[in-house]
């Protein structure tokens, strides 16, 4: 299984009514049934985040985060939810520094240090009764999850390598209820049923006590004496005191079209910023894929995220300038830094943290318009992989993107949340309001990157959403240890523009072939209309065009 071919082709989905596109067909068609049984966008989304912490546990679940957009139909506003946790009140720079940790020795990615509170749970429960339909319950909701755990489901392809290549996270000391996830000490084979009783039990206490069956009593104190027993310092009052916060989403203007993002403490500013600077040039003229225009689009990368690197931070904690740095005056000096013939080495406030690539992107519009774009981590695979007893779940390790360095914006301190890597995204006509695009492309550092070359092949270019996620890509990385950037190019980039990237002084890494591709993500996109194929004109037809990543595992479907 190292090879992975991509030798297959995929025609967009297009449908009249509502459609779910997810990493894993099995959690697409439970999306599917939440909408025929009378959920809304939302309550589809918190299904099928569900059914993908049973199918997918590399890389989600109720011990990791989630970020919500949700597009109302009605009043045609976009509303976001923002449900990352804080990290532990007793931990500290200081207790840090007592153990022997520092900005340039950081606690090892699998640390019980680096479990901030699971913010999953939360945020399913509070988008459905902030933005849920009201006619079904949550054990109504949660129902298919439960039942696949128990019953057991066969493994996807993709999701069976990630899970053998992660399984060390399962397997450290310590970690007593690791097996849980494994057959027999192993990872699943792919096409071999997987059962999860206790995931299941967990999700009934979430369905009969709501936010509580998590936040208190048998789940909570089980995430406690893991954590604890593996040397952390989170506390039941860590647990009690979490809360989802409902947050005013972010947007920039990019030619006619308003692209939505949560606010920092995630990083989907990155992305506006990008966008932004690109904006000052003919992106089109260039061509697709070109060396020319893949330069000025890896040097907006490395601008965006040096800015935010050291400003994207909690706002409850610290100031962070989101106004002056998504202002198009700010883009436009930005832009001049570019140097069309040469890559930069540096453009930095700050530098980039230990990259996680697991992570599940969905998206869903229902039949009155409205969308739901969802994301769901654990990070780094099984985030730390420790397992509270009875659970069924590991935990996150999210806490591995605070900085310690002292002056840092994004420094470690009690109760604060990191800079998030996890980052789903909406956009609409800036004249109508009207819903575009319900769009993400999960995979740590690679998110913003990613969004920002899936929205340009469909806006520059006229891909349709299928095109655009199946064009190559490039992942740009910050390796801190040669203070030097690194431009990945995945392989269906011809050789010459490598070498016309190595003649402009990147340094290229291609190209990068088979499993190996999980680095540029997997994203998923539902259009309404088709306004990518004349988008000055914003089409005015209803069909919904979607389109699901061939470097995972799952599909769209719609009705």
């Amino acid at each position: 299984m190292s090879h992975l071919k991509f030798c297959s082709r995929r025609s967009p989905l297009v449908c009249s009514s509502a459609c779910v596109a997810s990493s894993q067909p099995l959690a697409t068609n439970i999306g599917l049934d939440i909408l025929k049984n009378g959920g809304n966008a939302v309550d589809a989304a918190v299904a099928v985040a569900a059914a993908l912490n049973v199918t997918e546990p590399c890389s989600t679940g109720v011990g990791g985060d989630c970020f919500c957009l949700y597009y109302d139909a009605n009043t045609k506003q976009v509303h976001g939810l923002n449900g990352s946790g804080r990290s532990p009140q007793a931990l500290t720079l200081e207790l840090l520094k007592d153990h022997g940790f520092s900005e340039a020795n950081p606690p090892p990615p699998l640390h019980a240090y680096n479990v901030t509170v699971p913010g999953a749970a939360a945020g399913w429960c509070d988008a459905v009764a902030l933005y849920g339909r009201k006619k079904l319950s949550m054990g109504q909701i949660l129902q298919p999850a439960i039942d696949m755990a128990e019953k057991g489901f066969p493994v996807s392809e993709i999701t069976s390598y990630h899970w053998k290549n992660n399984i060390h996270a399962l397997h450290t000391p310590g970690n007593q209820h690791g097996k849980d996830l494994l057959i027999d000490g192993e990872a699943p084979n792919h096409g071999q049923v997987f059962r999860n009783p206790f995931l299941a039990n967990t999700f009934k206490k979430l369905a009969k006590f709501g936010k509580q069956g998590f936040y208190k009593a048998h789940v909570a104190k089980a995430i406690v004496d893991i954590i604890q027993s593996n040397g952390g310092v989170m506390d039941l009052e860590d647990m009690k005191s979490h809360v989802t916060e409902e947050v005013k989403p972010i947007a920039a203007n990019y030619k006619g079209l308003d692209i939505w993002e949560i606010p920092p403490n995630g990083q989907g500013i990155t992305a506006l910023l990008a966008l932004n600077i690109l904006e000052n040039f003919n992106v089109k003229e260039m061509g697709h894929n070109t060396a020319h225009y893949l330069h000025v689009l890896i040097e907006a990368v490395k601008i965006s995220f040096g800015d935010t690197f050291w400003f994207c931070a909690d706002p409850e904690k610290v100031a962070v300038p989101t106004t002056k740095l998504l202002s198009k005056s700010y883009a436009r000096d930005h832009s001049e830094l570019i140097d069309l013939q040469r890559a930069t080495a540096k453009y930095n406030h700050g530098n980039p943290f230990p990259a996680g690539s697991d992570t599940v992107y969905f998206t869903v519009v229902d039949t009155q318009g409205n969308a739901c774009s969802f994301i769901s981590s654990s990070y780094m695979g099984f985030g730390t992989g420790l397992v509270p007893d009875g659970c069924g779940f590991t935990l996150q390790n999210r806490g591995t993107n605070f900085s310690l360095q002292p002056d840092h914006p994004n420094c470690l301190a009690p109760g604060k949340r990191p800079y998030h890597t996890i980052i789903p995204a909406l956009a609409t006509a800036a004249d109508s309001g009207e819903l575009l695009c319900s769009f993400g492309v999960m995979g740590g550092f690679m998110q913003p990157q990613g969004q920002v070359q899936v929205l340009l092949n469909m806006l520059e270019f006229g891909m349709n959403p299928q095109e655009a996620l199946d064009a190559p890509r490039f992942c740009v990385e910050y390796n801190k240890k040669t203070d030097a950037w690194f431009v990945f190019l995945e392989d269906g980039i011809p050789r010459h523009i490598t070498e016309a990237l190595r003649a402009k002084d990147h340094t290229v890494m291609a190209h990068v072939t088979g499993h190996s591709r999980s680095m540029f993500g997997r994203g998923q996109i539902v259009t309404k209309g088709d306004w990518w194929r004349h988008w000055r004109k914003m089409s005015s037809n209803n069909v919904l065009w979607a389109g699901s990543d061939p470097r995972a595992d799952g599909c769209a479907l719609g009705y």
